[in-house]
């Protein structure tokens, strides 16, 4: 006890900042017990290390409950042994007391049977919950990851189908270029990304799943123990009751590490909440980039300007033509991004008589007579093949680009991965501390009660272990007493009957 409020005393005294690395401030085991200020890192093992020690009163305590049960079994064979090779003398106990000590023994240990039962209860559903907790929270962080992935490889398969479609016309081969180039970059982001999250959620959900299916076993195989511990105990076999003492023992053991090891896991779920909340404020220099590296995305921002002003220059110029051509300068193609410098993507924000530059293709197939013959055209305007061939290609690659700008303007911007930390902010940090701290006090509770159970047990089987030492070296030795009292009354009977009868 006094251990465990030292420990709790220790972390509650930490002064509480902002500041992620003053939240990380533990000492280092594999540093000598330093302190830890690199701040919140998966990447870093001395980050886990410093964590993990933070459940260091679970295992402390773990280990001198165990070294208390090899000092008591060693003590039961020295005293076995002791017995074995000396008399002992009847014990003598009004029968009337010893059945009033067994009801109140029975009466104990079925109370703390039942708390231990409780307890057992609570921290399987705890568990169950917590895990669940944790697995959507890895779903989401690995979704928003695919999902980033997913925008950058739809962006760089319309570079790849603009490319194709400007083959073949008199667009410059440097154009063509820039989209293989640029193209070929992100999606080695992509792949980079993919990597990353995948590489990190492997390890955080194998340590996780190990430690579900695990400690679920355990709890399971305490519940039964508990209850076949009372239920042979109170019907006296002696032999199980034994060997139920030492698994519940040993039980008690774990129970103790488990509640050290979901500490830890409290301590690293609150890390990673401050962790969240920092990527908030920038997410281009956080802990958490090696999850979700938003600042490698920034490369595409100065390709995703260059698309932007070069669509907002081309429509302009073709506007400008259209004037020239024509006395209304209402009419011409709807440029969807802002002026400089900011260049905003705006589709919707188009008059009446603007056409958008998708349905460019359709409308000049209705206005245009391509290549016509002796260069007649009946109600249309003429142009050559390879012109039409030209401007349709234009226009149908950028609205190919068009429509994917917004996923990568909002990735960019590293406004998916916000939105998805804002989800695990606000609908599951919460519940995953009050689930992670029901296990561990969960734990705290049961194994106390595991405790007094097994030493409750522990004694009755040491009392009536001596009883059966003192009933045993006794009984041969009034037998022995009767045989040769036996043999004396025969010898005097002899002795009588021989002076009467000479």
């Amino acid at each position: 006890m006094l251990l465990l409020i030292l420990s709790f005393s220790h972390i509650q005294g930490q002064p509480t900042t902002t500041s992620q690395s003053d939240d990380t401030v533990r000492p280092d085991p594999l540093e000598s017990l330093r302190k830890y200020r690199g701040g919140y890192d998966i990447t870093n093992i001395h980050y886990w290390s410093s964590t993990a020690y933070t459940g260091i009163a679970g295992y402390v305590l773990g280990a001198l409950w165990l070294l208390c049960g090899v000092v008591f079994g060693v003590f039961l064979v020295a005293t076995t042994c002791c017995k074995r090779n000396r008399k002992l003398k009847r014990q003598k106990k009004k029968p009337h007391c010893h059945k009033q000590y067994y009801l109140w023994h029975i009466l104990l240990a079925s109370i703390f049977t039942l708390l231990a039962i409780v307890g057992t209860g609570l921290v399987l559903g705890g568990n169950a919950k917590f895990h669940s907790r944790a697995d959507t929270i890895i779903d989401i962080i690995i979704d928003t990851a695919d999902e980033a992935s997913e925008t950058i490889y739809n962006t760089t398969g319309a570079m790849k189908m603009t490319r194709t479609n400007l083959q073949g016309t008199n667009v410059d081969a440097s154009t063509t270029r820039f989209l293989e180039s640029t193209s070929r970059q992100l999606d080695s982001t992509a792949d980079d990304i993919q990597r990353q999250a995948r590489k990190n959620r492997h390890k955080i959900d194998l340590g996780l799943r190990i430690l579900y299916v695990v400690s679920t076993v355990i709890f399971s195989l305490n519940l039964v123990a508990v209850i076949a511990l009372t239920v042979v105990g109170v019907i006296k076999i002696r032999r199980a009751l034994h060997i139920f003492i030492v698994l519940c023992w040993l039980i008690t053991v774990l129970c103790w590490v488990f509640f050290g090891a979901y500490f830890f896991l409290s301590r690293f779920a609150g890390d990673t909440c401050t962790a969240l909340q920092g990527f908030q404020q920038d997410p281009y220099n956080n802990s958490l980039s090696s999850i979700l590296p938003c600042d490698q995305l920034l490369s595409a921002e100065s390709v995703l300007n260059d698309v932007s002003a070069g669509v907002y220059d081309l429509v302009n110029k073709v506007n400008a033509n259209i004037s020239r051509i024509q006395q209304d300068s209402s009419f011409g193609v709807c440029n969807p991004f802002s002026g400089p410098p900011e260049y905003n993507y705006q589709p919707n924000n188009c008059s009446e008589n603007q056409i958008r530059i998708g349905d460019i293709p359709e409308l000049l197939r209705l206005i245009t007579c391509v290549d016509p013959a002796n260069g007649i055209c009946n109600g249309g305007i003429p142009i050559s093949g390879n012109d039409f061939k030209t401007v349709v290609a234009y226009t149908s690659s950028i609205q190919i680009l068009l429509n994917s700008y917004p996923g990568m303007e909002s990735l960019v911007n590293c406004q998916t991965v916000k939105d998805a930390f804002s989800e695990i902010l606000e609908d599951h940090c919460k519940p995953v501390k009050r689930d992670v701290k029901i296990v561990w006090a969960g734990l705290i509770f049961l194994s106390i009660v595991m405790v007094f159970l097994v030493v409750t047990w522990s004694v009755e089987a040491y009392h009536e272990r001596n009883r059966w030492f003192s009933d045993g070296s006794v009984k041969p030795h009034r037998a022995e007493d009767t045989i040769e009292s036996g043999r004396v009354e025969e010898t005097a009977k002899d002795y009588v009957n021989g002076r009467m009868h000479p």
